[in-house]
Parts: structure tokens; C-alpha cells; sequence
């Protein structure tokens, strides 16, 4: 019979890739790795890895083990979700990776409303009013990119990816993965105020990028997904941007428009709080952005992470009323995430 807890370790090499990775990740040492997946391999009757140069990598038999550990995993997370259900007392950690602007928007209300600002007080306190759970969380959050997040997630490093992914870039995720899609929203093109009567742009008016591709443009880094999002924008209008400025934090390039040091495209969620200093306008092609997270299959009905995806799933249904309803703010088509 195949031992779980050497599934988990073959499954575990699968993700970090080398039997010393998978060792610090289970504190194991990797000789004790080693022999694990030595008895994984005479419990599978066939070889489960093989030596390739310095390191080791999956026979198509542990390939298919872990494609089956990925099905056991997450029925054992389902069956933990359902027993803690049935318990009380004081809860435990949920560790959430979100890109910037998610965790500017949308995380903060999970602090204010179920983290516990003090671990070590007495847990029999009464339950937020909005939410009706007691500040118990212990919440641990991680701001990195999507493809990162949901490296993190593979590995077991958080519980929570909170994700995004764009109409012109969709974004693969594993189809044993819990997905939920928390909004949608435009793509905008903000430039100083002058610099778009001189385009000829008024207020809110739908711009065509193929007129203009001349503009100095200001982007993300070359290594994010978002930068990704305006060369495939700007290559669908016929023209490779002429890029002027480039940054890891769209509020930086946003605030380098506003003084007309170029033209940026930024998803709605991104826009600064005051953008009284830009001009901004929904694309003739449009470009969306789909907002999700992502939690390992079983793990959604666990009642802390299902706390946190609720109250997700209400700020951000609140701030799209919000932002929909400004008059800068395009609404984006629907999409599901691929």
C-alpha cells in the first residue's frame, strides 16, 4: 500500500524541484527524503524518479502519483475543513499572497474586521458586527506577483492566492485549484488633462491606441504580467510602445502622468485615490482584468478561509459598485478566469 506521507514528499519534489528544497520545506534532512522516496519506489513496484545530471526529476509513474497525490491532498484538506467546522475555541492562520493593488484595496478590510489585534487576549470576545465572526484570525500576508502567488500556493507556502489575470493575457491555473472570481474591471489610459485635449480626447471619451502610438509611455517592470498587458495592447493597435519610465508601483506611474511625463494604461483598481490630476479613458478595443483567488482543492470550506473568501468577495463587490459608478469608471465585460 503507498504511504501518504511519502506521496506528499514526492509531491513536494515535484513543486521544489530538488531533494534539498523538499527537505527544508518538511524540516526533513535529505537523507531521510532520500530513503522516503527509495521506499516510495519499492512500495509503486516501478521507479518514481530518475537521476538526471546533479538532480532528480519524475518517471511518468511519479508524474501520475503526483497528479493522484494532488487528489488525496486535497480530500484529506476537505475532510480537516469539515472537522474543524465542528470544533470551537480560537481559530487559526491564514496566509494570503495578493499583487499590490489587491492588497492596498482589498486586504486591509480583513485586518480591521477579522484579524485579532492581540493573540494573547482572552478569545471569548464578542463577533464583529459586519461579519458576525470574532477577531480570532491570525492573518499573514505576503504582497508578491500572480505567477509567485500561485507558485506559493503550489508549494503549501500560503492558502490564498489572490490572483489576476487580463483579457489580452489569461492566466493557466491548475483545474483541481478552488477558484473564485472576486470582479472584473477596465483597463484605462490616463494622461495629464492637456496632454489629451492636444489628442483631442474629451473627458471619459474612448481612445483609440493605434493614434497614439507616438506618446512616451510609463510601465511596470519587463518581469510583471502587467507589463506583459501593455505591450500586447499597444502590439494589437500596431505599434511597440516607446517606454519613457518604467516602475514596480502603477501609484509612481500614475503620478508621473499626472505631470505629463507620459501615457500609462492602468486597471481601475490601481488608480490613486485622487485622480482629479488625470485624464482617463475607457480603450475603443477594450482590455479587462479579472480579479480571483485561488486556494488548494478542499481547502475552501475550511471556516477560516471561507471567512476570509466571503469578506473578500464583499469589499470587492462594494468597491465595484463604487468605482463603476464614477464617471471614469468603465465598466469591464465578464470573464472568467482561464
Amino acid at each position: 500500500m503507498l504511504d501518504v506521507r511519502r506521496l506528499r514528499i514526492l509531491q513536494h519534489l515535484a513543486a521544489y524541484g530538488t531533494v534539498a528544497a523538499t527537505a527544508d520545506a518538511l524540516h526533513l534532512t535529505a537523507p531521510a527524503v532520500s530513503q522516503h522516496l527509495a521506499a516510495l519506489q519499492k512500495e509503486a513496484g516501478t521507479p518514481v524518479v530518475e537521476k538526471h545530471g546533479r538532480t532528480l526529476r519524475l518517471t511518468a509513474a511519479g508524474e501520475l502519483l503526483v497528479a493522484h497525490t494532488e487528489v488525496i491532498l486535497a480530500e484529506l484538506a476537505a475532510a480537516e475543513s469539515g472537522l474543524a467546522a465542528l470544533q470551537s475555541g480560537r481559530r487559526g492562520t491564514v496566509r494570503i499572497s495578493a499583487f499590490a493593488s489587491a492588497a492596498r484595496t482589498l486586504v486591509p478590510p480583513l485586518f480591521e474586521r477579522l484579524a485579532d489585534p492581540d493573540p494573547d487576549a482572552d478569545p471569548a470576545r464578542g463577533a464583529d458586527s459586519h461579519t458576525g465572526f470574532a477577531r480570532d484570525l491570525s492573518l499573514r500576508l505576503s504582497v508578491q506577483e500572480p505567477d509567485e502567488a500561485l507558485d506559493e500556493l503550489h508549494k503549501r507556502s500560503t492558502d490564498l492566492a489572490l490572483v489576476h489575470s487580463y483579457s489580452v493575457l489569461p492566466r493557466s491555473v491548475p483545474a483541481v485549484w478552488e477558484q473564485t472570481v472576486l470582479m472584473e474591471e477596465p483597463v484605462l489610459l490616463a494622461l495629464h488633462p492637456d496632454r489629451a485635449a492636444v489628442e483631442g480626447l474629451a473627458a471619459g471619451q474612448p481612445a483609440d491606441l493605434s493614434r497614439l502610438a507616438h506618446l512616451p509611455w510609463l510601465t511596470p517592470g519587463p518581469e510583471t504580467s502587467c507589463y506583459e498587458m501593455i505591450q500586447r495592447a499597444c502590439g494589437a493597435a500596431g505599434f511597440v510602445p516607446d517606454i519613457r519610465a518604467s516602475g514596480s508601483d502603477f501609484s509612481v506611474l500614475t503620478a508621473l502622468a499626472a505631470v505629463d511625463a507620459g501615457a500609462v494604461l492602468v486597471p481601475r483598481m490601481a488608480l490613486p485615490d485622487n485622480t482629479a490630476a488625470l485624464s482617463l479613458h475607457p480603450l475603443v478595443r477594450p482590455v479587462s482584468r479579472t480579479v480571483f483567488t485561488v486556494s488548494r482543492a478542499g481547502t475552501g470550506k475550511h471556516p477560516d478561509l471561507r471567512a476570509v473568501l466571503d469578506l473578500l468577495h464583499e469589499t470587492a463587490t462594494a468597491l465595484d459598485d463604487r468605482d463603476g459608478s464614477r464617471p471614469d469608471g468603465a465598466s469591464a465585460p465578464s470573464r472568467r478566469p482561464s
